[in-house]
């Protein structure tokens, strides 16, 4: 009996990926174990390993495709005896979802002076569009262009050209807000909430493609809708507040450079360190280690730091397991490993998937301070900026030190202001004694 392979579920939240590569042609035996695809997920790309031993004998989605459902079949082994004819006998297989459109419709958000067209309505030779009455609608091949591109129904409007010709001038009259409505016939029903342009006006590609700007459209990555959508939910659903301190880093560069000089084995960074004193106030303030749900609030034992890293498809946080149990050279290798690792996109899903904390630090950009936006459902993230030269007063006196400024984000549901301040407290005490994290 054939064997049918499916798509894999290779997180608990994936619900479809795309099928990359096939590594095996059809015909190609198979055993248990091989490597058979490569599948891409919204962050990184994993192997599929066949399960059963046979011959690949038929490939049912074509790599490349995206929007394949988890437990899609995809490809079909025939075992030993058996042939391509037996492949009708396998179990019925879903038609794969097609991949989508390099330049997709444009749809009709609150964002955009869109105007679903009318139900039935048809296309009219000669520049011409019907309406739901099937009344033919006179437009300039330009007018008809510029509505499609912002997603305006003709029937709606009122042409100013001659003989009621719907010109170029309608079109932007529309977009700007101010063009005429057509008047509705007798008995029939008043247009539609939806045919008045939002104020935010059109998309940028439309606008872009409306005033001849010149761009390029490159389509959105599985993980650059990923995080599209997790950021909007974050700011729209999760209060934040913020909090800042400044931290004096001359003892920890120094501590830094005798360690350093002391092995070939690690390399430390300032991020090294402060991820240690991330976990270490973590300890020490346990109520900041949290996280909101409904049923109530999320207390966890361990410091588990998600570090957000830059790849060319988008931001991953892959995560220090478990920090608050570690030194400073097992950080910085591991660190290393998996930040090499999400550069590749090679990470496993329990990589990066989970946390209790996160860290973005943007320092060695030279940004002196900014706020991270939290990643749900942990309850902080922890903006780090560069470490720069400033005038402070020490006993009195004026003197220059090399400052930090960190910025926590707080969702308000799971920690107040007073928890927040006391866990940048103890962060700040690690940081500018940095000793006390070699104990």
């Amino acid at each position: 009996m054939p064997i049918n392979i499916l798509m894999p579920a290779l997180s608990p939240t994936m619900t479809e990926g795309t099928l990359a590569k096939w590594l095996i042609k059809e015909g190609e035996e198979v055993s248990s174990g091989d490597a058979i695809a490569e599948i891409e997920t919204d962050k990184a790309t994993m192997e599929v390993e066949a399960v059963e031993e046979g011959t690949l004998g038929k490939i049912l989605v074509p790599e490349g495709t995206e929007g394949v459902a988890v437990n899609q079949v995809i490809a079909v082994i025939l075992e030993e005896g058996e042939d391509a004819s037996a492949i009708a006998n396998a179990a019925p297989v879903a038609a794969p979802k097609a991949p989508e459109p390099q330049t997709p419709t444009p749809q009709a958000p609150a964002a955009q002076p869109a105007v679903a067209a009318a139900p039935g309505s048809t296309s009219a030779p000669n520049g011409g569009d019907s309406g739901a009455g099937g009344s033919r609608i006179f437009a300039s091949p330009l007018a008809r262009r510029m509505a499609q591109q912002a997603g305006l129904d003709l029937s709606s409007l009122q042409g100013t050209g001659p003989h009621g010709r719907i010109v170029k001038a309608d079109i932007e009259a529309a977009l700007a807000g101010g063009a005429p409505a057509k008047a509705p016939a007798a008995g029939a029903p008043a247009p539609a909430a939806a045919a008045a342009p939002t104020p935010s006006g059109p998309g940028a590609k439309q606008l872009a493609d409306l005033l001849g700007m010149s761009h390029r459209v490159e389509p959105l990555s599985g993980m650059r809708k990923t995080i599209a959508s997790r950021l909007t939910e974050s700011k729209q659903t999760v209060p934040h507040f913020y909090l800042t301190v400044d931290c004096e880093v001359d003892e920890l560069l120094k501590v830094r450079k005798d360690l350093n000089g002391r092995s070939d084995s690690y390399k430390l960074s300032v991020n090294d360190f402060v991820i240690r004193a991330v976990a270490l106030a973590l300890k020490k303030v346990p109520a900041a280690n949290a996280s909101f749900d409904p049923e109530g609030l999320l207390f966890y034992d361990h410091a588990d730091v998600s570090v957000a890293v830059a790849t060319p498809n988008g931001l991953i946080t892959p995560i220090i397991k478990a920090a608050e149990t570690k030194g400073l050279a097992e950080i910085s290798n591991e660190m290393k490993d998996l930040a090499t690792r999400a550069r590749d996109g090679k990470l496993m899903p329990e990589e990066y998937q989970g946390g209790t904390f996160s860290i973005s630090n943007l320092g060695m950009f030279g940004v002196k301070q900014f706020e991270a936006v939290i990643n749900p459902p942990q309850g902080c993230i922890l903006a780090v900026g560069a470490g720069e030269q400033r005038p402070v007063v020490k006993d009195g006196a004026l003197a220059v030190a090399t400052v930090m400024s960190c910025t926590l984000s707080v969702d308000h549901r799971v920690v107040d202001g007073a928890v927040g301040a006391e866990y940048l407290a103890a962060f700040k005490k690690l940081i500018e004694d940095p000793l006390t994290m070699l104990l």
